[in-house]
């Protein structure tokens, strides 16, 4: 039986490796890696560095693909995503079928956690659903860039006894939800804060845990403006952003 293991890797920096991710790295004799091109391929460089410090067990051997296109501005975002997924999962299909023999242990590494707004354990329910390629798998979790995020700023996710919100920049366009404390936003293409609560309080962060890492906090009115020139300003620097950011409603605890 073929294994797969799919390793949260943190956010950015090699030292948020786990102690299990790195066990179960030892244990892995092909890592799959999706190319997105030349702009990200410090992404695809990082996952040949972490392999490079931790696996030291074993030999292992990468396989690479082109990860398939998709629309980033689609009129259809459900419809869009559906098919990406669906196009993932008979490329991933493909690569464990071609790549991974029988006894073998292959693995996909998460940026962040696999847990969160990430699709592989989604594409590779739909290849078990399929049963056309027998494997096992398991889950190692890994550092988000929400708590990355909150690590930098030095700050509590929560106020005492209040919940914390995780949502996506789309689920914001219209505003915060009703009674919404604190708010993350991930995956935020093109943030915008106009028409938010200008005295609520935004920690910023892109890059988080790489050496580029460049965070900002304060009223989201007075820095709002600041914030978008500098992640203009990194776009343009690096070709590709990650960012993430919490917004908090005036009030103590």
């Amino acid at each position: 039986m073929r294994t797969l293991r799919v390793i949260g890797i943190g956010a950015g920096n090699p030292e948020h490796v786990t102690v299990q991710a790195i066990r179960a790295l030892n244990t892995v004799d092909v890592v799959f890696v999706l190319d997105k091109g030349s702009e990200k391929a410090s992404l695809v460089a990082l996952r040949h560095e972490i392999c490079q410090r931790y696996i030291t067990e074993r030999p292992y051997r990468f396989v690479e693909a082109r990860d398939p296109e998709r629309d980033r501005n689609p009129a259809d975002y459900g419809a869009t995503v559906e098919a990406w997924h669906a196009a993932r999962a008979v490329l991933y299909e493909a690569m464990i079928a071609g790549e991974l023999g029988p006894g073998q242990c292959g693995a996909f590494l998460v940026w962040g956690d696999p847990a969160l707004y990430d699709s592989t354990l989604r594409i590779i329910e739909r290849i078990v659903a399929r049963g056309r390629v027998p494997f096992t798998y398991d889950v190692i979790p890994g550092i988000s860039s929400v708590q990355a995020l909150a690590a930098s700023h030095r700050i509590a996710l929560n106020r005492i006894g209040a919940p914390v919100h995780i949502t996506t920049g789309r689920q914001i366009a219209d505003g915060l939800p009703p009674g919404a404390d604190t708010t993350v936003v991930m995956l935020d293409g093109h943030p915008r804060f106009d028409h938010l609560d200008p005295d609520l309080t935004i920690y910023w962060g892109a890059y988080l845990g790489t050496p580029d890492e460049i965070v900002l906090s304060g009223r989201l009115g007075t820095i709002a403006d600041t914030i978008g020139r500098t992640r203009a300003e990194a776009r343009a620097r690096h070709g590709w952003i990650m960012d993430t950011y919490l917004l908090r409603v005036p009030g103590e605890g």
